[in-house]
């Protein structure tokens, strides 16, 4: 028995490999993934992407995406994936700044693109922070 996991962003493929297990950050929650599962796909929001390989535990702060799950294969695509070393907090924490107050700053008359936009960069960032903490303090 072996789940393939697979990774992509806009840019690159982050991950391809077998691994003994898969959470996800879901959009009604976290989902565990083994082996067998069953056929679905569900939309993923930002948060943190959990899978061990060879007994260690690997972390990735996802932005939103997709995922589609079949018998033996998990393939994930995310606006971001980003491992707990390459997080630079100080960079996320004034993204979600300089988010927050474009938010603040936008008349009534905004498009909903755009607010969506920016909330996505607020909970993308805050993600990435969220797991940087967990692992570091």
């Amino acid at each position: 028995m072996s789940l393939h996991l697979e990774i992509v962003t806009p840019e690159k493929k982050v991950f391809s490999d077998t691994v003994e297990n898969v959470v996800l950050p879901g959009a009604e929650g976290e989902l565990g993934i083994l082996d067998g599962h069953a056929a679905l796909v569900t939309s993923l929001a930002a948060g943190e992407l959990r899978y061990q390989k060879g007994g260690n535990q690997v972390h990735l702060a996802l932005g939103t995406g997709f995922a589609e799950v079949t018998q033996h294969k998990v393939v994930v695509l995310t606006d971001s994936a980003i491992g707990e070393a390459e997080i630079d907090e100080a960079k996320a924490q004034e993204a979600i700044h300089r988010a927050e107050e474009t938010l603040k700053s936008l008349n009534h008359a905004v498009d909903a693109e755009e607010v969506a936009y920016l909330q996505g960069v607020i909970a993308k960032n805050l993600a990435q922070i969220k797991l940087k903490r967990r692992h570091h303090s």
